[in-house]
């Protein structure tokens, strides 16, 4: 006779599941030639560099990122009455990240930073240009699990139930977000020649759900140093803040959900363009933004954890199944007070222009509290000197970080997913050796514990052995035990929890280590 088996109901949660991740650090180191438009080379003022990704596939065991990195110099220069000029350009590169297991039809995700980047005259021509880059690529895919939470037809079964808290995912979503904003230069500013350099920076970054969209809003820092678009060819410097509003469809119309936003530059790019009247007054920003969006609901869940029945046998098949659990989703902030001193041979400051910070994570540790997040900020400023003959100078600081984030004790293993930003950063001039520098360091923190459920999958039926059954004793003594629960003495003795309570006159019971408990057998 064949075995039968119970049609049971299940519920299933969606979730990602990361199939491999590589890491790949790479220099790229190339000469770069200075366009004959551009004014002969004295010494480099200030650099900055951004990574940018053209193409991310994968291959057999393998993940293959095609890019470049587009660096902006300031420089001195002899020529002109500023002396002071500006280039740009750009390295490719291309870089194979061996990832066990991927396939070609798998998805995967790259994304970098520059650790360093060091740009040095060669001579009055030519550039060297020398960048540390870390490269990271992973891959994932979807998982359906399945978890029992009763059988259909519920008669003549005892069951056993557990309640778990577990996190589906509603959407997952990797989207471009595009936006292009306009600043006006005040009638107190004249007119743009050229610009120098610039900084564009994300402050306040927010994200929310709502009707199936996720709105980002913050803002931008913009701050340009240009020449004049006079005779005298004099330096300007001009600040001003745009709002950032942002859209993406996330197709999630549920409220109280969980929201990861990942909000990271693409690329930022600043050109100035004429107003009606044909002067140069007006800065376009057109900003490129990668968004990634992750969007959950917490389920309270009741499983079947054991079944078995008076009338039948019932052999329950297990196999072990991940469930999520939110432990934390924290916002925690590190502020930094620091001062910087000019080393005697540096110019003297007339004014500061700019101010522009870098975060990197450099550890976090699980500790018995929580996280402990160290890290770093990079503050550069830029600056018009007293100096005539050398009106700009720069200064560089290296600032450390540490902060606690509290989570509670993980039940199973403990995933987390920690970013840091800049939310706040100000220089202030105290003299002109002097600046005082304020930054508040901003850690979002999503955690989660994989708790590991041991799922029953199906149940066989088959006819009891009334012949074994037959032999066992009809009443039986037996001691209680540390860790005894009615539950397995009921299902050993082929009997119920209900039976035993009445058989020993108890309305409520926790068993405890020397009770005495009275099994009667009973017979389906």
């Amino acid at each position: 006779m064949g075995e039968f088996f119970l049609e049971l109901e299940k519920v299933k949660i969606h979730r990602k599941q990361k199939t491999g991740s590589a890491v790949s650090q790479i220099t790229l180191d190339d000469d770069y030639n200075v366009p004959d438009y551009r004014p002969d080379l004295v010494k480099v003022l200030k650099e900055k560099g951004e990574l940018r990704f053209d193409e991310v596939k994968a291959g057999s065991g393998a993940v293959w990122v095609k890019g470049s990195l587009s660096f902006l110099v300031l420089y001195r220069s002899e020529q002109g009455s500023t002396k002071i000029s500006c280039l740009k350009g750009e390295i490719p590169f291309q870089e194979k990240l061996n990832l066990d297991g991927v396939q070609e039809q798998d998805r995967v995700f790259a994304s970098g930073e520059i650790e360093d980047i060091t740009i040095g005259v060669i001579n009055s021509r030519k550039l060297n240009v020398r960048a540390v880059v870390v490269l990271h690529a992973a891959a994932e895919e979807d998982v359906d699990e399945e978890l029992t939470t009763k059988p259909r037809q519920e008669d003549d079964c005892e069951q056993k139930t557990i309640t778990r808290e577990g996190l589906t995912l509603l959407a997952s979503n990797r989207d471009i977000c595009r936006q292009k904003s306009e600043a006006v230069l005040p009638s107190s500013k004249p007119n743009v020649r050229e610009i120098l350099w610039r900084s564009i920076e994300l402050r306040n970054v927010e994200s929310r759900v709502a009707d199936g969209t996720v709105r980002i809003s913050g803002e931008v820092l913009i701050a340009v140093l240009y020449s004049e678009e006079e005779e005298t060819d004099r330096l300007q410097w001009y600040e001003t803040t745009v709002p950032l509003e942002c859209e993406t469809d996330c197709g999630v119309e549920e409220e109280n959900v969980i929201c990861r936003v990942k909000t990271t530059p693409v690329s930022m790019e600043l050109e100035v363009k004429p107003d009606y009247d044909g002067e140069e007054r007006i800065l376009v920003l057109e900003l490129v933004l990668s968004v990634d969006v992750r969007v959950w609901r917490e389920e309270q869940l009741t499983l079947l954890a054991d079944i078995y029945s008076l009338k039948k046998q019932l052999n329950p098949v297990y196999k072990e199944r991940v469930l999520e659990k939110l432990l934390v989703k924290n916002y925690a902030k590190s502020r930094i007070a620091e001062q910087i001193e000019l080393p005697e041979s540096q110019e003297r400051i007339l004014q500061i222009c700019a101010c522009e910070g870098k975060v990197s994570l450099e550890r976090k540790e699980v500790v018995e509290n929580g996280v402990q997040a160290e890290g770093t900020i990079v503050v550069e400023l830029l600056y018009i000197t007293t100096d005539d003959n050398m009106p700009v100078g720069t200064v560089r600081e290296i600032y450390p970080f540490s902060q606690l984030i509290e989570i509670p004790e993980p039940e199973g293993e403990l995933v987390m997913e920690l970013d840091c930003g800049i939310e706040q950063l100000q220089a202030v001039m105290l003299d002109q050796e002097h600046i005082e520098v304020k930054a508040v360091v901003h850690l979002d923190l999503l955690a989660v514990s994989e708790q590991t459920v041991h799922n029953i999958e199906e149940i066989a039926e088959e006819p009891l052995d009334m012949e074994e059954l037959r032999n066992r004793p009809g009443l039986v003594g037996y001691i209680a035990k540390e860790g005894d629960e009615l539950w397995d003495i009921a299902k050993e003795n082929h009997t119920t929890i209900r039976d035993i309570m009445d058989t020993n006159g108890w309305k409520e019971k926790e068993l405890a280590p020397g009770d005495t408990v009275l099994i009667v057998k009973q017979v389906g």
